[in-house]
C-alpha cells in the first residue's frame, strides 16, 4: 500500500469480514478504511451495493498510513462480504423537528448521548424501518429515492392537517404530508406510515380526518400503525402531555374498527392498525391473525400479542414428554407484557415445572413506560432484588440493544454475577420452552 493521503471524505469503516468471501482473499481487515468504489467516494450502503453491482470493480482501502486499489474481477452482483461499522458513511442526518412526544428529550440524567441522536435519515428508512417525517428531504434526495427505487420508506405522519402536525412537530416550515406522499407515490415510492397517538393533540375528529385522508393514498400508503404517546417522568420544560387512558384507547380502536370496515370494502385492505396497548388499556380481545394482514408492522408494536396468543394456543395440552431438567424458573418482562407472559407459565407450571413471572416497572424512566424494550439493568436489579430466581432467569430479547447490552450499559454477565443464576433472553412461548427444557 502507498502512503494514505488524508484527504478522502465519506470514508467507511471495516467491522467485519466475512469467511471465505472476497474480502478476505485480499486480506482486508476490521479497522480498515474504504476510501472509494471505481474511483468515487461513496456516502452510504446503498450507494456501496449499487457501486460494486458490476463485474469488475476497484475498492480503494486504508490501513493506518498506507492506501492501495485492488482490482476486482467477480461474478455480477456477487458481494465482497464486508460489514462496516455503520450504514451511513457520510454522518445520520438529524432531525431538525422538536416532535412535542419526542422520546429523546425525555431520557433520563447520566444515560449514553447514542441514545439521544435523533435521526429523519431516508437511507435508515430504507435500509432498517426507521421512522422519518420527510421535512428535511432535499430535491437531490427525492430524486435519488425515485431513481434508486428506494421503497418502502417508513413515515411518521401523526396528523394530515397541516397545521396540527407542524405544532406536534414544532416545525413551522415543514411541508404538507399528503402532497409529499402523493408526489412519490405517483412516482413509485410506497410506504407505511405510523401515527404517534397524542391524546388532544391528534385523536377524535383530528384523527377521523387523518385516516381518511390516508386512505386516499393508497396503494402508495400501504399501512398505517397507530401507537401510544410514551412518557416518562422527566419531561421538565417540555410541551404538555398525557398518557392515553383506557377511555382514549377504547376511542381509538372504535374509530380505526370503523375505518378498517370502509377501507376494506373500498380498497380491500384495512390498511389501518392499532397497537397491542390499546387493546390492552381497552381490556378488548386482539383481533385474529388474518385482521392484521400479515403483520407488517410487528416491529411497531402491533399484532406481537396475537402472535404469542397463537403460539400458545399451539402448545399441546399434555404433559412434555421428557421432563424439563430446569426448575423452577423466573421470567421479568415489561408491565404491559407481563399478563401474557402469565398465561404462558400457567401452562409450565401445569406441566409440573414451576414458573414465576415478575413484571419489572420501569424506574429508569418513570411515567407511563410499561414496555420490555426500556427495561435496564438497574430496573431488573430493583425488582429481583432479594428473589429466589431459581435454577434461570429469562428475559425478553427487547431489552437489549444492538450491542448486546441493556440500554444503562449494564451486561448480561453482569447480571449474572449480582443474581447467581444464568439468563436467556428469548421471546415467545416456544423459544421459551425450548431454552428451559434443552
Amino acid at each position: 500500500m502507498a502512503k494514505r493521503n488524508e484527504q478522502h471524505a465519506p470514508v467507511a469503516r471495516i467491522a467485519e469480514i466475512m469467511p471465505e468471501s472476497i474480502a478476505e482473499e485480499l486480506e482486508l481487515q476490521p479497522g480498515d478504511l474504504l476510501l472509494a468504489v471505481n474511483g468515487e467516494p461513496v456516502t452510504d450502503y446503498i450507494a456501496y451495493r449499487f457501486a460494486i453491482a458490476d463485474e469488475d470493480v476497484s475498492i480503494e482501502i486504508a490501513r493506518g498510513d498506507e492506501q492501495g486499489v485492488f482490482e476486482i474481477e467477480k461474478d455480477a452482483d456477487e458481494d465482497l462480504g464486508i460489514i462496516f461499522e455503520s450504514d451511513v458513511f457520510d454522518g445520520v442526518r438529524a432531525c431538525r423537528n422538536r416532535c412535542v412526544f419526542c422520546f429523546e428529550d425525555q431520557m433520563p440524567a447520566g444515560m449514553r448521548g447514542s441514545l439521544s441522536l435523533r435521526d429523519d435519515d431516508f437511507r435508515l428508512s430504507f435500509l432498517h424501518g426507521n421512522f422519518l417525517t420527510l421535512t428535511n428531504l432535499t430535491d437531490d434526495d427525492v430524486r435519488r429515492i425515485v431513481h434508486e427505487k428506494l421503497s418502502p420508506l417508513f413515515v411518521s405522519i401523526h396528523a394530515t392537517d397541516p397545521a396540527i402536525r407542524n405544532a406536534m412537530l414544532q416545525n413551522t416550515k415543514a411541508q404538507d404530508i399528503r402532497a409529499q406522499l402523493r408526489e412519490l407515490g405517483e412516482q413509485g415510492i410506497e410506504f407505511h406510515g405510523q401515527i404517534v397517538l397524542c391524546p388532544g393533540w391528534n385523536d377524535g375528529a383530528v384523527l377521523d380526518q387523518t385516516l381518511t385522508d390516508l386512505a386516499e393514498r393508497y396503494p402508495a400508503l400501504l399501512t398505517v400503525g397507530i401507537v401510544p404517546v410514551g412518557l416518562t417522568a422527566h419531561r421538565d420544560s417540555l410541551p404538555e402531555l398525557r398518557t392515553v387512558t383506557p377511555e382514549d384507547a377504547a376511542a381509538v380502536l372504535d374509530a380505526v374498527e370503523k375505518k378498517q370496515s370502509e377501507n376494506l370494502s373500498r380498497l380491500d385492505t384495512r390498511q389501518v392498525f392499532a397497537a397491542d396497548e390499546f387493546y390492552l388499556l381497552a381490556n378488548r380481545p386482539f383481533p385474529a391473525a388474518e385482521a392484521y394482514e400479515g403483520f407488517p408492522q410487528k416491529e411497531n408494536g402491533i399484532g406481537l400479542a396475537r402472535l404469542f396468543l397463537d403460539e400458545l394456543a399451539s402448545l399441546p395440552e399434555i404433559a412434555l414428554a421428557v421432563p424439563c431438567p430446569v426448575s423452577p424458573v423466573t421470567i421479568a418482562t415489561g408491565t404491559l407484557a407481563a399478563p401474557l407472559l402469565e398465561q404462558l407459565a400457567a401452562h409450565l407450571r401445569a406441566w409440573g415445572i414451576e414458573a414465576t413471572v415478575v413484571p419489572v416497572p420501569s424506574l429508569t424512566y418513570g411515567g407511563g413506560v410499561s414496555v420490555a424494550g426500556l427495561i435496564t439493568g438497574a430496573d431488573l436489579r430493583a425488582a429481583l432484588a432479594g428473589r429466589d430466581l431459581g435454577q434461570m432467569l429469562i428475559l425478553p430479547t427487547a431489552s437489549l440493544n444492538a450491542d448486546g447490552i441493556f440500554l444503562d450499559d449494564t451486561t448480561p454477565e453482569e447480571l449474572e454475577t449480582a443474581f447467581g443464576v444464568p439468563i436467556h433472553f428469548c421471546d415467545g412461548p416456544d423459544a421459551i420452552i425450548e431454552t428451559i427444557c434443552q
